[in-house]
């Protein structure tokens, strides 16, 4: 189970390269040569974002994105939503309805409490703090 999967990775690292560049435009190529990503996975995460309403695109000579929204109202949590889906631990069948436990599963319900946690920890983790973050 990976929690951050490369799309949503790729989608953070853009991100905070757009949120530290200050209220500019980024050319989706700049993005790419700093990111060092393939231009076609990350044209695709971009259009993304910007369908999403998380970047702003603009085209022509001087295109590119800038964020949407304040860099402190992005959170993981929502970015792991756009490129994930809602965010579980582990994937059972008791979301297809296949088992009759549905309801009184302790494993389930247990994952269910420990999933919730965890979106908690990640909830006040934003573009702004990841932004801000210096390696120290």
């Amino acid at each position: 189970m990976k929690l951050i999967t490369k799309n949503t990775d790729y989608a953070v690292r853009a991100l905070i390269y757009i949120s530290r560049s200050g209220k500019r435009i980024v050319p989706a190529s700049e993005l790419i040569d700093a990111l060092v990503v393939p231009r076609p996975f990350l044209r695709k995460i971009l259009q993304i974002l910007n369908k999403k309403g998380v970047l702003k695109s603009y085209k022509g000579k001087s295109g590119g994105f800038e964020l949407a929204r304040a860099a402190e109202e992005i959170s993981l949590v929502d970015l792991i939503e756009i490129f994930q889906g809602q965010f579980t631990l582990a994937e059972c069948l008791f979301r297809r309805k296949i088992c009759p436990n549905t309801g009184t599963c302790a494993l389930r319900n247990s994952l269910s409490v420990v999933e919730e946690k965890v979106v908690e920890q990640l909830k006040p983790i934003t573009v702004k703090s990841l932004a801000s973050f210096n390696g120290r």
